[in-house]
Order: structure tokens, then sequence, then C-alpha cells
């Protein structure tokens, strides 16, 4: 392995929540401070400013939800993936039907996750984007 490697397996992950409920957030955080390689950088309730902060903030992931106002989580994901392409992007919503899933990966979203399965497949999500699992 090479040492740049090494280093990045080493460092803590840098995460950037997006939802529009900010009590989805908080408990998405807490649910995150027990994985010790992972904190929140920053936190958007709309994707107009999850483009802004993806850009700005340079997060190894970002948990994007997919209905939000001003502009929707994959139209997010597009326009941040054009500026960072190496960011991980891991869609997280309610919506089950695979019409979702199928449009979260034309997006370019690297994962998908239901909120009802969040506790349990969020932090192998974010393990497996990520390759540190």
């Amino acid at each position: 392995m090479s040492r740049a490697a090494i280093e990045r397996s080493h460092r803590s992950l840098s995460l950037l929540l997006v939802d529009d409920d900010p009590g989805f957030r908080q408990a998405v955080k807490r649910l995150l401070e027990e994985e010790a390689q992972a904190s929140v950088v920053g936190e958007a309730g709309d994707g107009e400013e999850a483009v802004r902060l993806a850009h700005k903030l340079r997060p190894d992931v970002v948990l994007m939800d997919i209905a939000m106002p001003r502009l929707g989580g994959l139209e997010a994901i597009r326009r941040a993936k054009a500026e960072r392409p190496e960011t991980k992007f891991i869609v997280v919503t309610v919506h089950a039907e695979e019409a979702y899933r199928r449009a979260a990966a034309d997006s370019g979203a690297d994962a998908f996750v239901l909120k009802k399965t969040l506790a349990t497949e969020l932090v192998p999500a974010i393990r497996r984007v990520t390759s540190r699992g």
C-alpha cells in the first residue's frame, strides 16, 4: 500500500449532510458520532446550498436527500459531481421504489440508503463508497 493510501485510510472522513429537515440532520450526526473515522464538516437544507458547500468544503462524502426546496437532490448531485467527480454521494431517502434508485444512479450517486434502514445501512454504505470496509 502506498504512503498516500495509508494516510487516506487513517484520516477522518469529511461528510456533508444535506436534508431539509434539521431534526433529521441532527439524528444523522448523532449516529455518525459513533463512527470514529467520520466528521460532519457542514450541513445544508436545500440542493443549491449543497452544491455551494460541496465546492467550498470539499467533503469526501455527501449524504443527500432527494426531495428538497430550491433544487432537488438528484440535480444537486449532477451539478456537484461535475465540479468534484471524486466526491462520493449517498442518497438518503424515504423513497424505496426502483425508479428512484435508477434515477439516483443516473444522477451520479454512489450509493442509495433508505431512511428507515439508516441505523444499520449508512455506515456500511459510507465504508463501501470510500473503500474503507
